[in-house]
């Protein structure tokens, strides 16, 4: 199972399809532009979860967001507020634009998408893993989803980054997430 799957389950197939049209890619490169980006993406939610602020910081963005919709509503990907919301994230998790585009030019090498188009789906991508985790965390999805909160996930603190942690190494490919992990660690400064 590679982190897409992981993070979105059955969902990951239909998210691949309607990011695709979204951003003017067939299926395969989606999915393939998705799984490069995740892995970053779950590094910050990790490293922001790691310190006792960013947890809080982070439960409550999952509690309080509407994130969720964007799984229920994949064509809401497509909408401003989507974006938005997405930029917010990847402000909070990365700190820094510099950290989304090495983000975005590390993927391009990973998936073969450009890193400028890959920029672009940042935020987009950023929304639907909040919105997977505001599921798996706070509720059982829709039955379409096939998925059940992770276990644990009532405790603050351990149950999210339980949750996050298997996560990182999901593609078990090796080669990406260590150094995203790095990148991200020394660009949040250990927040």
């Amino acid at each position: 199972m590679n982190i897409l799957e992981s993070l979105l389950g059955q969902d990951a197939a239909g998210v691949a399809q309607q990011v695709g049209r979204q951003f003017g890619l067939d299926e395969s490169q989606a999915s393939s532009a998705l799984t490069a980006l995740l892995p970053a993406l779950v590094a910050g939610f990790h490293q922001r979860a790691a310190n006792p602020s960013g947890l809080e910081a982070l439960e409550a963005a999952l509690r309080g967001g509407q994130h969720r919709s964007y799984l229920d509503d994949l064509q809401s990907l497509g909408r401003p507020d989507a974006v938005n919301a997405g930029n917010d994230i990847l402000g909070q998790i990365f700190g820094s634009k510099d950290v989304s585009r090495e983000v975005a030019r590390r993927a391009s090498t990973q998936s073969g998408v450009g890193a400028d188009l890959l920029k672009r789906m940042l935020p987009v991508v950023a929304a639907l893993a909040m919105g997977a985790l505001a599921r798996r965390r706070f509720g059982q999805p829709s039955a379409q989803a096939g998925m059940v909160p992770a276990p644990g996930t009532s405790a603050a603190g351990g149950g999210l980054l339980g949750m996050l942690a298997p996560m990182l190494d999901a593609n078990r490919n090796g080669t990406m997430v260590d150094d995203i992990v790095g990148m991200i660690g020394k660009a949040m400064g250990g927040r």
